[in-house]
């Protein structure tokens, strides 16, 4: 059997640069190389060790990562032509700068769902773009390289889990009790209490409970009968345009297969509707218990 093709993949910067060699900008190689020469610096100052020799060359690799993620971001085409006229017109500090705001406004992005005070630690947010950079940008020149399709990847996760926290943190903040100002959020279980509640009808929004009030809660909808996709629709209304998207599909998610949902309305202990709550809620329930 053959083996298969392998695609060049090599980084943007690495491409623009082979370039050089028929450019007629006769002064455009020694600026390039003057300014990559000061980014190095810099990266190896800030990122790696200026004073070992391994800590320079890994400011190399990170530095043409992190030009070439930037020129993937300011490119209209995809043309290393393009990727050189780019770089000797603005500057290759111009693509390193452009693509290391990408990265920030990456680390400013939760990883996931849960929510804690360390997120907004200066030192963990200066770590995290730290761990993001080299994730990303730490790139043999001569190597294939896939930082730019690992960047979307990441951005949509993050995106994704955004547009969740966004969603509990409205609940949190219009949540019928008083707003909830807790630093540390449990997102999903946010919006799993408030899914919960809203199909008992009434229009309350409930971003954290206790035992006692998910009891009161139970018999109500026991007594009552309400109809679930009444109390879901109102919830839906109340909540702005923006978080529709994220509140939709979790309803859905939960009609389908929330076992609390599924329970409620038969002869399940009230010990056991709690431990499936527990399950959905997590942190976001009260601990203590009259």
């Amino acid at each position: 059997m053959l083996p298969a093709l392998v695609r060049e993949n090599l980084p943007r910067l690495t491409r623009a640069i082979k370039l050089l060699a028929t450019d007629p900008r006769t002064d455009a190689a020694v600026v390039l190389a003057d300014e990559l020469a000061g980014i190095t610096a810099m990266v190896a100052e800030k990122f790696t060790n200026n004073r070992t020799s391994e800590g320079i060359q890994k400011a190399v690799n990170l530095t043409v990562g992190g030009v070439s993620l930037g020129l993937e971001q300011v490119l209209t085409m995809d043309s290393d032509e393009q990727a050189l006229d780019y770089l000797v017109d603005n500057g290759a500090e111009a693509a390193f700068q452009a693509g290391f705001r990408q990265l920030k406004d990456l680390a400013a992005m939760p990883e996931d769902t849960l929510v804690g005070e360390y997120d907004q630690d200066p030192v963990y947010s200066q770590r995290r773009l730290r761990d993001i950079f080299f994730d990303l940008c730490l790139t043999d020149p001569n190597q294939n390289w896939d930082g730019p399709a690992r960047y979307q990847e990441q951005l949509k996760q993050r995106q994704e889990a955004q547009a969740v926290v966004w969603l509990a943190g409205w609940l949190r903040r219009h949540n019928s009790e008083g707003p909830i100002k807790d630093t540390d959020l449990n997102a999903e279980g946010v919006i799993a209490l408030a899914i919960i509640f809203a199909a008992g009808g009434g229009g309350r929004i409930v971003a954290r409970t206790g035992q006692k009030s998910f009891e009161s809660f139970v018999k109500q909808v026991r007594k009552n009968k309400p109809d679930f996709e009444e109390g879901w629709a109102a919830l839906v209304a109340a909540v702005p345009p923006q978080h529709h998207p994220v509140l939709l599909h979790r309803i859905d998610l939960y009609r389908r297969t929330c076992t609390v949902l599924q329970h409620i309305p038969g002869r399940t202990a009230m010990k056991t509707l709690f431990a499936e709550l527990e399950n959905y809620a997590g942190s976001e329930l009260e601990a203590e218990y009259d």
